[in-house]
């Protein structure tokens, strides 16, 4: 199936960016007999359950049991196959690492690794289940590409992008249900390359995965105070686009929900930019457990936090 010729637009609204996973899956299979879907016990929660029953030969539950996951599934690369693996973000990331670095970073096998529920998605469960470390952890494999889609109709698109390279991937999921639709109109995308979704010359906001449709209202506030905002969706962590950064601007500003230490803005202060860089994201500690909105307040990544953040740093 070609990427772009998706109908991404109408996708988008299923909400939840990991539910599209399911559908995703269903067409894949007709043209890729060799999937095969492993899940550490997440099959309803990524959306799986239609295509578990459908087509019961091709999923399998490890239970919850990540490290495990990940070696079955790097074993079943190694006859041929091709694996998707679906797990909580928090624990692939973590629990795995070790399995992940030596069987997709020093082994290559092409493993697709989709992390649910990264960022703050899981609430009340804790700062135990929160995913706010898994890119920075995953960045430093060899040979990792990390995605982090923006909407659910991206993430479609995402999940198939990542099936034509032949390589590692890491895709996490960020955001609750009901996830803005960012993609009114059907659009390109291409693995490393960001979206400048609105144009401006004074600010450029470079956002990723939930973040980006909070960007895009805090743009609106300072826009209506007269600053004029560039916003781009870099829905690609790893490798990162360089070139759409603009080099006339006053500030950069980086917005993810990922610790400021090791995701979007530190992968961005490693490259040479033209202007002051500020990081916005999940500050260095740890949160009072609480609602999703609640616990994004807590780290000013609001809209109207955003915008005044940014407007003090001008």
């Amino acid at each position: 199936m070609e990427i772009n010729k998706l109908n991404a637009r109408i996708l988008s609204k299923f909400g939840e960016s990991g539910a599209v996973f399911g559908v995703g899956a269903l067409e894949l299979v007709k043209d890729y007999p060799e999937l095969l879907i492993l899940s550490a016990d997440m099959s309803m929660v990524a959306g799986l359950e239609r295509f578990k029953n459908t087509y019961p030969d091709h999923f399998f539950n490890t239970g919850i049991a990540e490290q495990n996951l990940i070696g079955m599934s790097a074993g079943l690369v190694s006859e041929n196959r091709k694996v998707v693996v679906v797990a909580q973000a928090c624990f692939i990331s973590m629990r795995s690492f070790e399995q992940i670095r030596q069987y997709c970073g020093y082994m290559k096998f092409p493993l697709i690794i989709v992390g649910i529920n990264a960022g703050f998605s899981l609430t009340f469960m804790g700062n135990t289940h929160y995913a706010i470390e898994d890119m920075g952890i995953i960045r430093c494999i060899p040979g990792m590409t990390i995605i982090s889609p923006s909407d659910a109709g991206q993430a479609l698109k995402a999940f198939y992008a990542s099936w034509t390279l032949n390589k590692p991937v890491y895709i996490r999921f960020t955001g609750g249900l009901n996830c803005p639709v960012i993609y009114e109109q059907e659009f390109n995308y291409q693995i490393g390359k960001g979206i400048r979704l609105r144009e401006g010359n004074q600010i450029q906001i470079i956002a990723t995965g939930s973040m980006v449709d909070r960007a895009l209202k805090a743009a609106k506030i300072l826009e209506e105070k007269g600053i004029s905002v560039d916003v781009v969706d870099m829905h690609t962590i790893k490798p990162l686009d360089m070139d759409i950064l603009k080099k006339d601007v006053k500030l950069v500003v980086s917005v993810e929900e990922h610790s400021i230490i090791g995701g979007l803005g530190s992968a961005i202060s490693t490259y040479s930019v033209h202007a002051p860089l500020l990081r916005l994201g999940i500050g260095d500690y740890f949160s009072q457990v609480g609602e999703y909105e609640y616990l994004l307040e807590q780290h000013g990544l609001s809209p109207e936090h955003i915008a005044n953040t940014i407007e003090n740093n001008l």
